[in-house]
């Protein structure tokens, strides 16, 4: 199919969808570190600066795909819903539809989005492609199918063809192996800002990577290795982590401070999520009906449903669509990680004991040998490192 990616960022969705033999015919994208990703990685592919004064989309269009800003829907966000300023720019697409009906949508945001305001959010989406003629389907997908990131996202899919869009996205379903926590064998992910509530920690994984802060300042996860070292990971790993190549976002170096590649790729959709949904669009599989069951009205809307033209229904079905071999976090890093700074470890230390999130036996007292060695470290060097987070 041919793509326009509207809200494209560094264009993880059609890194995917060409990965998978789709092309891209068009880009919108408003932030300028963004635009020089996809300028650089995506030369003969125009890119338009905003969605708002996009007049239409290419004729030739059968797949217009969106990572709608996710701000006002995210845990992390205001939470103003769907109308908020930014989260309202979804409305666009609607108006662009209304211009040409183009027969595939394919939507990402996070799940959080799901029982926000009660599930005003995914009924507004739902409710305006209803009106369109639009059949839909959508499922909660997890990188950790493909990459050690736990990361949970929708992926909403809509047709005005006769086809189905669950047999696109509600098909294909694995079970991830159960492994025992060993930190002497396993790297654990955690995010050191957090402690008390929030993402928690992943074994053998990274919880999802963040966008940062809202002036700019990136928030990295730190990572236990099995010998004892805490580190973040380096921005080049990061990026390997949403299935990018190293420096993927380079170009936006130029353009701005090099902190906001972080924001890039903690905004990213991860690339092998979308090859897999391409996969499926070139080849849909079968959805089992036998998955159906009754969608409640109101409240918070399951993690997978669909709507055949005339029913809404729930979905029983997991958020991994296959579980890919992959090596183990310690090894999958290519790259020297910096060592979490005493102060950083010193307060997460202390959110945990105020806190009730729960790790594995040793953890602690890993973090602890971890912040009497940089306690160790010269008041010179220690600065360094505090002065770079």
């Amino acid at each position: 199919m041919k793509v326009a990616g509207l809200f494209a960022g560094i264009g993880g969705l059609e890194v995917g969808l060409m990965a998978s033999g789709h092309r891209a015919e068009l880009f919108c994208e408003i932030w300028a570190p963004a635009r020089a990703v996809l300028g650089a990685r995506f030369p003969e592919v125009p890119c338009e600066a905003d969605v708002r004064t996009l007049r239409a989309l290419p004729r030739d269009v059968e797949l217009l795909t969106a990572g709608f800003p996710c701000q006002d829907l995210s845990q992390a966000g205001m939470t103003a819903g769907i109308g908020g300023v930014r989260s309202g720019l979804v409305g666009q697409i609607f108006r662009l539809l209304d211009e040409r009906r183009v027969p595939w949508v394919m939507l990402e945001n996070v799940s959080f989005m799901l029982h926000l305001d009660g599930g005003k959010a995914l009924a507004t989406l739902v409710e305006a492609f209803e009106e369109r003629g639009y059949r839909w389907a959508y499922r909660v997908v997890n990188s950790l199918s493909f990459l050690p990131q736990r990361r949970e996202r929708v992926l909403f899919v809509a047709t005005a063809t006769d086809a189905d869009p669950a047999d696109v996205v509600l098909v294909d379903e694995a079970h991830p192996p159960v492994t025992k926590t060993a930190l002497n064998t396993q790297a654990h992910g955690f995010y050191w800002t957090e402690g008390i509530r929030g993402l928690g920690w992943a074994p053998d994984a990274i919880p999802t990577l963040k966008n940062g802060s809202t002036i700019g300042i990136p928030s990295p996860p730190a990572i236990l290795l099995p010998c004892g070292t805490v580190v973040t990971p380096d921005i080049r790993d990061a990026e390997r982590l949403q299935g990018f190549d190293p420096d993927w976002t380079l170009p936006a170096a130029r353009v701005g401070r090099a902190t906001n590649r972080w924001t890039l790729v903690g905004n990213a959709v991860s690339t092998p999520v979308a090859r897999w949904l391409g996969e499926k669009l070139k080849k849909p599989g079968v959805f089992e009906k036998l998955r159906d069951r009754l969608l409640e009205a109101g409240g918070r809307w399951p993690r997978a449903a669909r709507y055949d033209g005339v029913t809404r229904k729930a979905v029983e079905i997991s958020a991994f669509p296959v579980w890919r071999d992959r090596p183990p976090l310690a090894e999958f890093l290519r790259f020297p990680g910096k060592p979490l700074s005493a102060r950083a470890t010193r307060g997460f230390l202390a959110r945990t004991e105020r806190g009730a999130l729960r790790f594995a036996p040793g953890f602690k007292d890993r973090l602890r040998a971890h912040l009497r060695g940089m306690e160790d470290v010269a008041p010179a060097e220690n600065f360094a490192l505090f002065a770079a987070e």
